[in-house]
């Protein structure tokens, strides 16, 4: 099982925090993320920021393993 978080507006237009996504071999970072635009293309539209078990991750090749954790953010400023 794949752990997915979600942050700030991202979370608001997803309409939760968290979810989970079956794991399933030479499952890639990119087939989560793909998922998860076409269910929530509004929160997808925001998303600029991912991370796997807490690291940034760019590459959307990367594959996951399983009981891996996800986290989809926005933008966020603060002062």
């Amino acid at each position: 099982m794949i752990q997915v978080l979600f942050f700030g507006p991202v979370a608001d237009r997803v309409g939760q925090s968290a979810l989970s996504v079956d794991y399933q071999p030479e499952l890639r970072l990119q087939d989560v993320r793909d998922t998860l635009a076409v269910r929530y293309p509004q929160a997808f539209a925001l998303v600029c920021m991912t991370a796997v078990n807490g690291q940034h991750v760019r590459d959307g090749a990367m594959l996951l393993p399983d009981h891996s954790e996800v986290t989809f953010m926005a933008k966020f400023s603060g002062g």
